[in-house]
């Protein structure tokens, strides 16, 4: 009895660290989920700088990406999870007597809510590949459009204009909230990139209010019947003679404005950043010497937080842990020392009839690794029993932890090794003659 209510600290121990580990690493998950909505495991892929007689223009001046390089950093990269190309507008968009210009207009797949986890719809459903290949006239909105332009009414089945053309609502994204810069996610409208690109914007995206640009000298005809109500006589814009001289510049495809990619978790990010850079220069045919026509950005800073918060969340309990098992360790010393002092006379009977000192060592300290391992073993199955306790009754994420049962062993029996050594080698230290004689 005496011996397991000492080995109870071994189990409360490892119990202790099995739990704890537990709880969180399911906070770990939690938290890296939290992230994950809100980008953390996002890659924006954005077109190269234009320079032209020595001036530079900037990144995403020139045109570089198109729908292809996306379906190929989908096929050609295992460290991508999702691809999405994006073709970005701002204009004005109508419904009955209201007007709204929202944050982000987008055309883009269906793989952007998967990008961006945001796979919650508050009502109906979000536009297919079909859709996509189609150039069909329907749109998802965010929960501020529907505020502004519905006044709270459901808006399915309701057609709104965006630069005249007239676009069908076939869904309500979830509510998202605030980004990390404040700005408004549900203040959106998303599209198919081919609808976005051919019948609305026509070109990339330019500086200004695409709604009110040009109205002052347009000639052109601009009516919801238009099939391309946008363009003038060519579907791609022409360069001047200047720019072809300047900057010559083949398209073969139509553009992209950007590129959004989500790794398939945020350790890969790095790998996923090089498979990306690869895989872009070779479909744009870059040599060995010539430099990236495109940039990758990663949310580094959100990267690293999520990274020192987990961290934190481990090394805490850690601590507390080893904290726990030390208490253990000293309870079994104290046994076996007592054990030592209560078995005197049998030491020096052993010792008598030809036991070695090494013997009583290996004995004692063979004893105290036992009883740590049994109460490694009980402390297990009480840990794992009181997490899944936690989960079901707390409600508290967990996430099962083979690591830390391996470590608890391997502790365990640490503890016993180092814990007993001490009182196995006091007791193969005593003097026959003086252990037969004690009382």
């Amino acid at each position: 009895m005496r011996t397991l209510l000492t080995t109870l600290g071994i189990v409360i121990g490892v119990a202790a660290v099995i739990t704890m580990m537990e709880i969180g690493n399911g906070a770990t998950l939690a938290i890296q989920r939290t992230l994950t909505s809100i980008g953390a495991n996002t890659l924006a892929v954005i077109p190269g700088a234009q320079n032209v007689g020595g001036i530079n223009y900037g990144i995403g001046s020139v045109t570089t990406l198109t729908p292809v390089d996306a379906d190929a950093i989908s096929k050609k990269a295992p460290a991508v999870a999702n691809v999405a190309p994006i073709v970005r507008a701002r204009t004005q968009i109508v419904y009955g007597n209201r007007n709204w210009v929202p944050t982000y207009v987008y055309g883009t797949t269906p793989a952007f809510l998967r990008v961006r986890d945001w796979n919650d719809m508050d009502e109906g459903e979000a536009f297919s590949d079909h859709d996509v290949l189609n150039a069909s006239k329907v749109c998802v909105v965010g929960r501020t459009i529907v505020r502004e332009l519905f006044a709270g009414q459901s808006p399915l089945g309701k057609e709104i204009r965006v630069r005249n053309v007239a676009f069908k609502v076939i869904g309500v994204l979830g509510p998202k909230g605030a980004n990390m810069m404040g700005q408004d996610q549900d203040d959106i409208l998303l599209a198919p990139w081919t609808t976005i690109k051919y019948r609305v914007v026509a070109t990339s995206l330019s500086s200004g209010n695409q709604s009110v640009t040009n109205t002052a000298n347009t000639t052109e005809v601009n009516s919801l019947t238009a099939m391309y109500p946008n363009l003038s006589s060519t579907l791609y814009p022409t360069q001047s003679s200047n720019e072809l001289a300047d900057l010559p510049q083949p398209i073969r495809f139509a553009n992209v404005d950007q590129i959004l990619v989500n790794a398939r978790s945020a350790e890969e990010i790095p790998e996923a950043i090089v498979e990306i850079g690869e895989v872009l220069r070779e479909n744009h045919h870059l040599r060995g010497e010539q430099p990236n026509d495109f940039t990758i950005r990663d949310m580094t800073e959100i990267t690293q937080a999520m990274s020192s918060t987990t961290a934190l969340i481990t090394r805490l309990l850690l601590y507390v842990a080893m904290i726990s098992l030390i208490v253990g360790g000293v309870g079994i010393m104290n046994i076996m020392l007592v054990s030592v002092a209560e078995r005197t006379r049998e030491i020096g009977l052993r010792m008598a009839v030809g036991a070695e000192p090494n013997d009583i060592l290996r004995q004692f300290l063979t004893e105290a690794i036992v009883v740590c391992l049994l109460g490694g073993i009980m402390g297990i199955l009480v840990g794992r029993t009181a997490s899944v306790l936690v989960s079901k009754l707390l409600g508290w994420p967990t996430a099962p932890s083979l690591g830390a049962i391996v470590a608890a062993v391997a502790v365990s029996a640490s503890v016993g090794v180092i814990f007993g050594f001490y009182p196995a080698w006091k007791g193969s230290r005593l003097d026959p003659i003086d252990a037969l004689r004690y009382e």
